[in-house]
């Protein structure tokens, strides 16, 4: 007889599956041949779709409720959620992919900031030493990408780093409401502003294959099991696995296609990740006390 899993392992289970889903989504957008503006609008409409049509059938008509019940939270972190999906394309076509998701991991930190001056939930003194502990590893990976000229990228990394902290203080502000109609209202703002700009929808070669199912595998799904993981499990702990993201996404375009990071982002990123990895697992440890 089959052992029921508990919440614990549910969640982190859930959290891992969806981590490693997302790993080769930077390999996939090396690897497609599609323009910036053609690739957005995919990556929006697909799992818009796909996600919207989970949705309609986990909560019926019940969905257009919690639609409407979002308010000014839902809006603010609609409007967060496309914009990060934008600029984060926009770095890792600008970029090493190791650099963009070093920035991103910066997120959980940012986030710490943009809490004790908004919600005044003052971080503890480990958490002050992180942040400046991060903070100085992303200057020297900035410094090394001036003169590499990958800086456009990692700005772009960078605020999108920024963008994701601020959606997560707007998700923390609005604890009482659920906010995951907000993000797929995103999705379909990142195809619409897409539009725009795209010259041709057309997917030739590889790109039939590789998009429909970057949009899917990396993007539609994670994004479901990432709404459902907090439900099991702590926002600090479902964070944590996405440093996987950082170690292993840059590991997939190394093997692949060769992209060899500079010594410099490698070096700034084990610090970076050490350093949250670290300060995560404290955190917990005096959680679970």
């Amino acid at each position: 007889m089959t052992k029921k899993l508990s919440a614990q392992q549910k969640g982190s289970l859930l959290a891992f599956v969806a981590v490693i889903l997302i790993t080769p989504d930077s390999l996939f957008i090396r690897l497609s041949h599609i323009d910036t503006w053609g690739l957005l609008f995919y990556r929006g409409a697909i799992p818009f779709l796909i996600v919207l049509l989970g949705l309609l059938l986990i909560y019926k008509m019940t969905f257009f409720k919690l639609l409407l019940s979002m308010g000014y939270p839902g809006i603010f972190y609609t409007v967060t959620f496309a914009i990060t999906n934008i600029t984060f394309i926009i770095s890792i076509q600008n970029t090493n992919v190791a650099n963009t998701l070093v920035m991103i991991a910066l997120a959980p930190m940012i986030s710490a900031v943009l809490g004790a001056l908004f919600l005044k939930e003052n971080p503890d003194k480990k958490t002050w030493i992180t942040i400046f502990v991060t903070f100085l590893a992303a200057v020297y990976i900035f410094y090394d990408s001036i003169q590499l000229g990958n800086f456009y990228g990692d700005i772009f990394g960078f605020i999108t780093a920024t963008g994701l902290a601020i959606g997560a203080v707007v998700v923390r502000s609005a604890k009482d409401r659920n906010l995951v109609p907000s993000a797929l209202i995103g999705k379909l703002c990142v195809a619409i502003f897409a539009l725009f700009f795209v010259k041709n929808f057309e997917l030739i070669e590889t790109d039939i294959f590789i998009v429909p199912l970057m949009c899917i595998l990396c993007v539609a799904i994670p994004f479901v099991l990432v709404t459902i993981a907090p439900r099991f499990i702590t926002a600090a702990e479902v964070n944590l696995f996405f440093l996987l993201e950082t170690i292993i996404g840059p590991v997939w375009v190394w093997l692949i296609i060769k992209e060899k990071p500079s010594p410099e982002t490698i070096q700034g990123g084990i610090i970076i990740v050490l350093a949250i990895a670290i300060h995560s697992y404290m955190s917990l440890k005096k959680n679970t006390k």
